[in-house]
């Protein structure tokens, strides 16, 4: 059985925290120690629900989704280039170890996405 990376366990715990203060206004669906994801409201247009965001322990790395800079990319311009590095795609970013810095950039930007989804009605 191999091993789990310590570096991920703990890049997964902060990452989970910036998350997890935002649980009473979303819905938790998914909850482990490998995977933590939210839910915003119901889309009755698309018949779905819309993702929030989450965090996963991959294989290589540990990946923070934030859908909101998906739905909406303005919120991306004021990151830092170093958090713009981490980036896979248009709404992940990727960590192989903690980083109190980039963590504290994602918490912001968490905050304005959770805003964002807010005042746009879609929790």
């Amino acid at each position: 059985m191999a091993t789990r990376n310590l570096d991920f366990d703990t890049c997964f715990n902060e990452l989970k925290s910036l998350l997890v203060k935002y649980k009473k206004d979303l819905l938790v669906i998914a909850n482990t120690t490998d995977n933590f994801s939210l839910n915003a409201g119901y889309d009755e247009k698309r018949k779905a629900d819309i993702y929030f965001g989450g965090v996963v322990i991959n294989k290589n790395y540990v990946s923070y989704h934030l859908m909101p800079v998906y739905v909406n990319p303005k919120l991306l311009d004021d990151i830092s280039p170093e958090l713009k590095k981490r980036m896979q795609g248009k709404s992940c970013f990727n960590f192989k170890s903690p980083d109190k810095k980039l963590f504290r950039e994602l918490s912001n930007l968490t905050k304005k996405g959770f805003e964002f989804y807010k005042r746009n009605g879609m929790l």
